[in-house]
């Protein structure tokens, strides 16, 4: 089952799609808060950066769908996507995004770590999503 390419190219790009959305609400968050005097928690500006992730990748999918459907089943489309997917991906964006940098950050020594996180470990459920269900959200 693991050894189809096709699938594993067609979920590769269905998962940077999906990791481009996510990037732009997590990181547009994060690099928000480290710009302004705030007093909020990492773990609280961390937890704001992976709600923006959700709604960004949301919008970017509803967008992308709009070519094929109407707005209410485009929408409706990108609200079932794999949500497990989705937050595996944040979850790891932002643990690699603490473990390099100790806290709530982004800097160009680590944002290819943090991406490369981010893509890596939604990848293999997003493969076995489309290879047993056919689920994809492109």
């Amino acid at each position: 089952m693991w050894t189809c390419k096709h699938t594993w190219k067609r979920s590769s790009i269905n998962t940077l799609w999906c990791l481009i959305g996510c990037s732009i609400g997590d990181l547009g968050t994060i690099i928000y808060f480290q710009n302004i005097n705030h007093s909020y928690s990492v773990l609280t500006v961390m937890g704001l950066a992976i709600i923006m992730g959700l709604i960004t990748s949301i919008i970017l999918e509803t967008f992308i769908l709009l070519k094929d459907f109407n707005f209410k089943d485009a929408l409706k489309i990108a609200l079932g996507m794999s949500l497990i997917s989705m937050i595996g991906m944040e979850v790891a964006m932002n643990s690699v995004d603490f473990m390099l940098n100790g806290k709530a950050v982004v800097n160009l020594e680590t944002l290819i770590p943090v991406l490369l996180a981010g893509f890596i470990a939604p990848l293999p459920y997003n493969y076995w999503r489309l290879k047993k269900f056919g689920i994809a959200c492109h």
